[in-house]
């Protein structure tokens, strides 16, 4: 059996020859398809939200996705914010050692030819 599918946009509208039904999956392709309907001169478009609300042909400009002025990276998030991490002093491999010589063995003269 065939599982149905689940369109969260519907839109309704009466014709000249009848009405139509059509589900859509978001809401700028809804909108786009009820003002396509209303230039094609059919009557009564409505849609239906996700939540149940039927908005008329004079609310579709509720549907619109509101734009930001900021890029989608430049916009502030709500996660919490890092800690910075603790600065960590640099090793310089070619400073001399600071540490103070330690014994170190006498094998004994060295022999020279």
């Amino acid at each position: 059996m065939a599982r149905p599918i689940r369109v969260p946009y519907l839109v309704w509208a009466t014709g000249e020859y009848g009405s139509t039904n059509l589900g859509r999956g978001s809401a700028t392709v809804a909108l786009r398809l009820a003002r396509k309907l209303l230039r094609d001169g059919y009557m009564d478009v409505r849609v239906c939200t996700p939540r149940g609300r039927v908005l008329q042909a004079d609310e579709l400009g509720e549907l619109e996705p509101e734009e930001s002025d900021m890029a989608k990276g430049q916009q502030r998030s709500n996660r919490e914010a890092k800690k910075p991490k603790k600065d960590k002093a640099k090793v310089i491999a070619a400073a001399p050692s600071r540490k103070e010589a330690a014994w170190q063995p006498d094998f004994g003269p060295a022999k020279k030819k």
